[in-house]
């Protein structure tokens, strides 16, 4: 069964037309994931390392130190400022986050939060976006009605799904349900299946 991140299904979710079929034959036919090609992997883990040590905000800066690739050089250091702010002097603690998989006409999507925190005592599942580019409502609007829909059963009632735009040190919790997601969603991986034998 083919399985999509959930970055993939929202940029796929994200186009329209033409586009729209280009990227799902990007996707399918792309090499294998692996680690090296991954440029927030270093950074992600980092992140999530610090909370689950319990680590202050000051110790993020010392993935700088491991960088050599220069685009990396470039990015890093702008992303930990993004995140020591948004962190300021708030009272995090970690917790677990789970995950699961969202399917639907024969497709899954991995729906994976990096961060459970307690924000001054209020519990987040928390999806990090390290892009530069605009961070989109449809995006948050996806990503987090996703991680309701699959994770919300998993973890105490009230825990709030959000996803942070790191380099804007901004938290993004929506505050009511979109009418007719679920519906939309479904539609959209009819899409996908129907276009993933074609390519």
């Amino acid at each position: 069964m083919p399985q999509l991140s959930l970055t993939d299904f929202v940029d796929v979710v994200s186009r329209s037309g033409t586009p729209k079929a280009t990227k799902v034959a990007e996707i399918k036919n792309r090499p294998a994931y692996h680690p090296a090609f991954d440029f927030y992997k270093a950074l992600r883990e980092h992140i999530i390392e610090t909370h689950e040590n319990g680590r202050p905000k000051t110790k993020l800066i010392d993935i700088i130190a491991t960088v050599t690739d220069p685009k990396k050089n470039t990015a890093y250091p702008c992303i930990v400022a993004g995140y020591q702010k948004w962190w300021g002097k708030k009272n995090l603690t970690w917790f677990e986050p789970p995950n699961g998989l969202f399917t639907q006409h024969g497709i899954d999507v991995s729906v994976n939060p990096e961060l459970g925190l307690e924000v001054n005592g209020k519990r987040h599942l928390i999806k990090l976006y390290f892009k530069a580019d605009p961070l989109t409502k449809n995006r948050v609007d996806i990503v987090t009605h996703l991680m309701a829909v699959q994770l919300g059963a998993k973890v105490p009632p009230g825990t709030t799904m959000s996803i942070l735009d790191i380099r804007n040190s901004k938290l993004i919790s929506p505050t009511v349900p979109i009418a007719h997601m679920n519906a939309t969603l479904n539609a959209e991986l009819a899409y996908i299946s129907a276009l993933w034998g074609s390519f």
